[in-house]
C-alpha cells in the first residue's frame, strides 16, 4: 500500500477497519498504549524470539524499513522485557511506524520521551537473555491472529487489527464506505433520532415478544 493509504487506515482506526474487514484479524489481547492518542498502520516486520530472549530483536534492526510496524513475539507470551530505551531508539532511527510487543517493555518514561508509538501486553523490568536463536520474517500469532510479513497492522487506543496484505485495498475501500455511513448516522443521532429505530432493532424486540 502507498503511504497515504496507510495513513488513511490509521485515521479510520482499528474499530472501523475491523468491522469493515468482516470482523477478521482482531488482535484479541489487552494492549497497553504507551503514547496516549497515538496511531499506527504499516506492513508488519515479524520477529519470533526464543522464549524469554531478545537476541532476534537485535538481529532484526538492520532489516526494518521506514513505515513498518515491528511485531515482537515469543513462543509463549510472558512478562519479560523484549525492548527498552536502547532498542527502541534503534527502531525509531530506522523509521518504523510503531512497535507491537506480545511480551513486556521497560524504561517506559524514556520510551514516552522517544515518541515512537508502542503497544505492549505487559510492562515489566525483568530482563531477557540473548542466547536463543529465533526466527525473523515468519508468520507469528498475536491474540489469536496470524500475522505474516507484510500484512498491514493497524493500532490505536482500541487495540490492534491485522489486515492480510492481499485484502488491504479491499478493506480500505470498505472502511471508507463504513466511515461515510457512520457519518450520516451520526448526523441523525445528533438531532435526536435513535439507533433503536434506525437499525430496525425495535422490530426485533417486538417480534420476539409476539412470538413468546
Amino acid at each position: 500500500m502507498k503511504t497515504g493509504e496507510l495513513s488513511r487506515l490509521s485515521e479510520l482506526g482499528v474499530a472501523t477497519v475491523y468491522e469493515a474487514s468482516g470482523r477478521e484479524g482482531l488482535i484479541d489481547i489487552p494492549l497497553i498504549q504507551l503514547l496516549p492518542g497515538s496511531r499506527a498502520a504499516g506492513p508488519a516486520r515479524t520477529v519470533l524470539c526464543g522464549q524469554d530472549d531478545n537476541l532476534m530483536v537485535h538481529a532484526v534492526i538492520e532489516q526494518i524499513q521506514p513505515g513498518e510496524v515491528l511485531v515482537l513475539t515469543m513462543p509463549e507470551p510472558a512478562p519479560v522485557a523484549l525492548v527498552g530505551e536502547l532498542l527502541v531508539t534503534q527502531v525509531k532511527v530506522r523509521g518504523a511506524a510503531g512497535i507491537l510487543v506480545d511480551a513486556a517493555v521497560r524504561d517506559v518514561e524514556e520510551l514516552v520521551k522517544l515518541g515512537l508509538s508502542v503497544w505492549t501486553r505487559f510492562i515489566r523490568v525483568k530482563g531477557a537473555t540473548k542466547t536463543k536463536v529465533g526466527k525473523l520474517n515468519v508468520p507469528v500469532s498475536v491474540g489469536g491472529t496470524r500475522i505474516s510479513l507484510g500484512d498491514i497492522v493497524v493500532l490505536d487506543a482500541d487495540g490492534g487489527v491485522c489486515v492480510k496484505r492481499e485484502r488491504a485495498e479491499e478493506v480500505l475501500k470498505a472502511s471508507e464506505a463504513r466511515f461515510e455511513k457512520e457519518t450520516r448516522l451520526r448526523e441523525k443521532l445528533a438531532v435526536g433520532e435513535i439507533s433503536y429505530n434506525l437499525h430496525g432493532l425495535r422490530e426485533v424486540v417486538e417480534k420476539d415478544r409476539r412470538n413468546s
